[in-house]
């Protein structure tokens, strides 16, 4: 599918990046001949051609013309033709439809080709709330331990409640060095907790390499963290070195990945998927459907397996699902479960609404939406990986206490080496001790309570151990497989 840089079909997951897309609410249609805005001029322009409207769109001139005329308060013109774009893509209930404005676009532009700032996540609106689909790799939101499925309540104290995507991701974003607070909801949770990011540069590699040497056989492993403009370029040279080195096998890592580009994840799937079957589908809204091939006569000689999680979307799951139907592995747990394409759409003045064109489909021709890519090989990470941040409200846990948030500790002491004992939320004796050790190991008043400050560094210390990659049994499991 190839496809010129204003037409490019952006295949997005559910979202808009938290710094990483960039998305405002609304977009700007009023100008005149010479590029300065002039409301009177539009108002003039809807009521005069107003008659020559078809049918309900004299409806909107009319419904435009009475606010203006009879409103109590001056409305900016606009922010009357903005709701009325947004309102009529809302009737679509489709959260992977809105708008960029000319704002948003160009900055849109900028960042698919170079750094940005932010957090770095892509959400997306899920029942009504704002959710994280996927931290991006190095990014604050993941060293701040936001992880995939995260509900996001309130920004700065400020209820998202009533906003829609764009308005909520305006209020998160920001320049680097800034701080947010946002009030998070985990599906494991009983309830909700702060948790405070410093905007930074997001970094914009997006493909990583390493070798693992087991039982004598080298094996590549190459991460895409998102699917960007030079993101095809830099997996090819990756596959190249570790080829040239002569690896036995390799593991395409794309956990947390959200997505991005699909001429971009198109150009890797050609490396891999002989032309006898289609690495990809695309059917319109007609039901027609096109099939794109490969040149490549044969599959690669040595073995491969992909790792796919919750926060794999997107192109992500067009990787994962294209290889796993030409009989690779698929390691992990059941992914996102995006199958649309979103096509940006000019309005002729810088804008566009990027919109819902296509269905992507599978070599095999199946629909993954809403369901995702199943694993071949199913497997979860360690239990401290999916633990909460600890909340303590007032007086700190201690001895003989009983609480959710008490098993939550000793799930994470325990992921940490220590031994509290029992992880069922009754603070004993042997708990005290664990707690007693880590403070002492961490330069803590050691009471064998925690309080506050025990509290966030043990967090701290649990997202430490997950972004070092140590207890990683998922890509342990991937390595396994790869050679049976």
């Amino acid at each position: 599918m190839k496809l010129n840089k204003l037409q490019i079909v952006l295949l997005l997951i559910a979202a808009l990046a938290l710094g990483f897309l960039g998305a405002y609410a609304g977009i700007s249609l009023a100008g005149n001949d010479d590029g300065e805005s002039n409301p009177n001029r539009q108002e003039q322009r809807l009521s005069k051609g107003s008659d020559n409207l078809p049918g309900e769109l004299q409806k909107v001139a009319q419904a435009f013309n009475l606010v203006k005329e009879n409103y109590i308060e001056n409305i900016d013109d606009t922010q009357l033709v903005e709701g009325a774009i947004e309102g009529m893509l809302a009737t679509l209930d489709d959260p992977h439809t809105s708008y960029l404005n000319l704002e948003s676009m160009e900055e849109f532009n900028q960042q698919i080709e170079s750094s940005f700032e932010g957090i770095g996540a892509e959400v997306s609106m899920v029942n009504g709330v704002v959710t994280i689909v996927s931290p991006i790799k190095d990014s604050p939101a993941e060293k701040a331990g936001l992880r995939p499925n995260d509900q996001v309540l309130s920004v700065d104290g400020e209820s998202l409640e009533g906003l829609n995507l764009n308005e909520a991701v305006a209020k998160i974003r920001g320049e680097k060095g800034t701080e947010v607070t946002l009030e998070i909801v985990r599906a494991s949770a009983n309830e909700s907790f702060d948790v405070v990011i410093v905007r930074d540069t997001i970094p914009v590699e997006t493909v990583y390499s390493s070798t693992e040497t087991v039982d004598g056989k080298t094996t590549g492993i190459i991460e895409i963290t998102n699917f960007s403009e030079k993101t095809a370029s830099e997996f090819e040279e990756h596959l190249t070195e570790l080829e040239s080195d002569g690896i036995d096998g390799l593991v395409i890592d794309v956990r947390g990945n959200p997505g991005g580009l699909l001429n971009i994840v198109e150009e890797i799937l050609a490396l891999f998927v002989p032309s006898d079957l289609p690495y990809i589908q695309i059917e319109d809204a007609n039901g027609n459907v096109d099939k794109f091939h490969s040149r490549l006569d044969e599959k690669k000689e040595y073995p491969i397996s992909v790792l796919i999680n919750e926060g794999s979307a997107s192109a992500s799951e067009i990787l994962a699902i294209a290889l796993k139907e030409i009989g690779y592995d698929v390691i992990g747990h059941t992914s996102y479960g995006k199958g649309t394409v979103q096509t940006a759409l000019p309005l002729g003045d810088g804008s566009s609404i990027k919109m819902t064109t296509y269905k992507w489909l599978s070599p095999k021709g199946e629909w993954i939406n809403e369901t995702g890519v199943e694993p071949t090989v199913e497997v979860d990470q360690p239990e401290y990986y999916y633990a909460n941040p600890i909340v303590v409200e007032e007086e700190p846990f201690g001895l003989d206490d009983s609480n959710p948030n008490i098993e939550n500790i000793q799930i994470m002491l325990d992921g940490l080496g220590y031994e509290p004992g029992r992880v069922d939320g009754y603070f004993n004796e042997q708990t005290e001790t664990a707690v007693k050790e880590f403070q002492a190991d961490n330069d803590l008043k050691v009471t064998g309570e925690v309080d506050e400050q025990t509290a966030g560094m043990i967090d701290a210390k649990v997202i430490e151990k997950i972004r070092s990659g140590e207890d990683d049994v998922q890509l342990d499991s991937a390595l396994e497989e790869l050679y049976k």
